[in-house]
C-alpha cells in the first residue's frame, strides 16, 4: 500500500478516536428537592426563615414552580427581596435572577430597590442583576425559564400603575419565556364575581380572572397550590387591615408556555 495513504489513514483514524471521545453535551438540569432544602437553610436568609416562612410557605411553592440549578428566573417586583435570595441559591451560578420592578412602582418602593441593588453587588448573590424597567413593558435580556410574580399581579391595574391592562404583563411573559417555561402567579384572592373590582381598594384579585387573563394570550394552567388559603379571611377587606395583614387567602398558580 502507498506510503502516503497508510499515513492519512492513521490520521483520518486518530481525529475519529478523538471525536468520539469528546463528552456529550450535559442533560439539562432537573428540579432538586436537595437544592431547595439547602437554599432555604441557607444561612443568609436565617432572618426570613424566623420571621416569614410559616406564612409564606416558600418549599412548596417554589417546587411547584420547578425552579432548578442553572434558571433563568425573573423575579418580578421583588419587595426586598424575601423570594431573590432563595432563588439565587436554587439556580446558582450557572444561573441568573433579574430583580425586576415596573417605573411606577420603583418610585414607591425606592428602599426596597436600593436594598437589592446592594444584595445584587454581594458576591455572595452574585448571580442577582437589579433593574427598572418601563411601567408598560417587561423584558430581559436573554430567555428565561421562570417568571415569577408574588403578590403584585393585581396592581397592575391600579391608578398608581396606570391602570395598564394585565394582560400586557401576561403577553411580556410569555415572550420572555423559553418554550415549556413557567410563569409562577401568586397573589391575594378576592371573592368569586369580583374579578378586577377590588384590585386598587382591597389589594385583591379574583383567581378565575387571573388564569382567563394569562391562558388567553397562550399559557397552559399547569397546577396549584392551595397552602396559603386561609377560610378566614372573609375576602372582602382590604388585604392591610390588623385583622388579616399577613394572613390573606392567596392562590398560587403555575402557567406554562407551551413546548411547540
Amino acid at each position: 500500500m502507498n506510503k502516503y495513504w497508510v499515513i492519512v489513514g492513521a490520521a483520518s483514524a486518530m481525529l475519529l478516536s478523538a471525536c468520539n471521545k469528546v463528552a456529550p453535551q450535559a442533560a439539562p438540569s432537573k428540579f432538586s428537592q436537595a437544592v431547595l432544602d439547602a437554599a432555604l437553610a441557607d444561612p443568609g436568609r436565617k432572618a426570613q426563615r424566623d420571621s416569614a416562612d410559616e406564612r409564606r410557605k416558600p418549599g412548596p411553592l417554589i417546587a411547584l414552580a420547578g425552579v432548578k440549578p442553572g434558571d433563568k428566573v425573573l423575579d418580578l417586583i421583588p419587595g426586598s427581596g424575601y423570594w431573590t435570595r432563595t432563588l439565587s441559591k436554587i439556580v446558582g451560578p450557572g444561573g441568573k435572577v433579574y430583580a425586576v420592578w415596573p417605573q411606577a412602582y420603583a418610585r414607591e418602593a425606592t428602599g426596597d430597590v436600593a436594598t437589592l441593588t446592594k444584595l445584587a453587588a454581594d458576591k455572595y448573590y452574585g448571580n442577582i442583576v437589579t433593574q427598572v424597567q418601563p411601567t408598560t413593558t417587561l423584558t430581559a435580556p436573554e430567555p428565561l425559564d421562570v417568571v415569577w410574580t408574588s403578590q403584585n399581579f393585581h396592581d397592575y391595574p391600579d391608578e398608581f400603575m396606570g391602570k395598564g391592562d394585565p394582560s400586557s404583563l401576561a403577553k411580556d411573559a410569555f415572550k420572555t419565556l423559553k418554550p415549556g417555561g413557567t410563569f409562577m402567579v401568586i397573589d391575594h384572592m378576592a371573592k368569586p364575581g369580583r374579578g378586577l373590582s377590588d384590585t386598587d381598594t382591597l389589594h385583591r384579585i379574583e383567581p378565575a380572572a387571573v388564569r382567563q387573563i394569562v391562558e388567553a394570550v397562550g399559557f397552559k394552567f399547569a397546577g396549584e397550590s392551595k397552602v396559603l388559603e386561609n377560610p378566614a379571611d372573609p375576602l372582602d377587606i382590604p388585604v392591610f387591615d390588623k385583622s388579616i395583614r399577613g394572613h390573606t387567602s392567596q392562590f398560587a398558580y403555575k402557567f406554562v408556555k407551551p413546548a411547540s
